[in-house]
């Protein structure tokens, strides 16, 4: 039987960073993972560049069933406590937009800097490691896998949601919640596209690849983005921001021209080219072959703008500015960025990241019922309620 003082169980975000904090206070600790190599998800983030954090974190982008929960962590570590070890570590990184930050080389590095801080707090990490059974003792936990039992005081489950199941996702840090009392709340795909219905899919597939700028609405949450067309759906980070917030069977209101009031355009247009046709003017607005589709649809129809009266232009603006699309379902955790609900937080202390009623017991990161925006918002939960775990377990 192996000791120590922590485990932790997952080697991504929130497991890394609770592994390097602990392991500065002077605690042996050891980082368990299923998978061939640490921080997986970092790796192939913001298309292999890692939205390590974001520059206007709040706790107003998050959902929880607790809006609150997730208050104290983010106020103890924040997006600018990270921005200073990424600085430390002399990792080039840039802007995009909305605050959202990058690596300039490779998500690599990031992963290279926790494996770096751990290795200098004498963390260490065994990986392909299948967890058969964990057990609790008098004296803490015992992490049974099929060549070796450890035994530790703490035990911290970072070990994330359903999403991405081909980066080794599973449903491992839920069981191990419901079989120490802990509630888990309903879970589902978040920050994810949305599927076409039968019909719209013969319509739109013939469009995939057109993108523009929207906001898109789900149940009175709007954000302001790009939508992308598809071959199975609706994706873009406009509409993965507002499918955290859609509901199957709700609709999504697009507004397609976000910048121009449509009305106010054809007006002009019609003083200015009142021969020139609806289709033709749309299209200085919208994709053409978005403006193809609509009048194939007839959500518009084709005319001479001097054949428009005020009433007609309104209805045309009216159905563009609030275009509703009615989604089949989403794409699932095979391609969401994050897992919606988990281990509730009724059950857990927001200082410590501790269960309540299950002594030295932790939970961090995906697995917990705190969901942030599309962004970095994530990155830094984990960061974060990571930190905090790392200071008490």
């Amino acid at each position: 039987m192996q000791h120590y003082d922590v485990i932790v169980i997952g080697a991504g975000a929130a497991g890394l960073m609770c592994a390097i904090e602990a392991g500065k206070r002077g605690r042996k600790v050891l980082v368990l993972d299923n998978g061939k190599r640490v921080g997986r998800k970092i790796l192939m983030s913001g298309g292999g560049r890692c939205n390590f954090t974001n520059m206007y974190t709040s706790p107003d982008n998050f959902l929880s069933h607790n809006r609150h929960y997730c208050k104290s962590a983010l106020s103890r570590y924040t997006q600018w406590d990270f921005l200073a070890l990424v600085q430390q570590h002399q990792i080039p990184y840039h802007e995009k937009t909305l605050g959202q930050l990058f690596c300039d080389n490779s998500a690599k590095d990031i992963v290279q800097m926790l494996v770096t801080e751990a290795k200098a707090a004498g963390v260490e990490i065994a990986l392909q490691q299948h967890i058969q059974q964990v057990t609790k003792t008098d004296a803490g936990f015992i992490v049974e896998t099929p060549a070796v039992n450890r035994a530790c005081t703490s035990l911290v489950v970072a070990s994330g949601g359903l999403s991405l199941p081909n980066l080794g996702a599973t449903a491992f840090g839920f069981q191990l919640a419901e079989q120490f009392g802990l509630n888990v709340l309903p879970l589902r795909a978040a920050l994810v596209p949305v599927t076409w219905q039968p019909a719209d899919k013969a319509i739109f597939e013939e469009i995939s690849g057109v993108s523009l700028p929207v906001t898109a609405e789900a149940n009175g949450t709007v954000f302001p983005e790009d939508m992308l067309f598809t071959h199975r759906g609706l994706s873009g980070p406009a509409i993965l921001q507002v499918s955290s917030y859609w509901q199957p069977g709700d609709d999504i209101e697009v507004n397609l021209s976000p910048e121009t009031d449509i009305h106010a355009f054809l007006t002009s247009q019609q003083q200015s080219h009142p021969e020139q046709e609806l289709k033709t003017a749309l299209a200085k607005l919208l994709p053409k072959r978005l403006v193809e589709k609509l009048l194939e649809m007839q959500i518009i129809s084709n005319q001479p703008l001097k054949a428009l009266n005020s009433k007609s232009s309104q209805t045309i603006a009216n159905r563009l500015h609030g275009y509703i699309f009615k989604p089949n379902g989403t794409e699932g955790y095979r391609t969401a960025e994050v897992t919606l609900g988990g281990v509730d937080t009724n059950d857990l202390s927001s200082k410590t990241m501790a269960a309540k009623e299950q002594d030295n017991l932790y939970f961090i990161g995906e697995v917990v019922d705190v969901t942030g925006w599309l962004g970095g918002y994530n990155f830094q939960w984990a960061w974060a309620s990571g930190w905090v775990a790392g200071q008490y377990c």
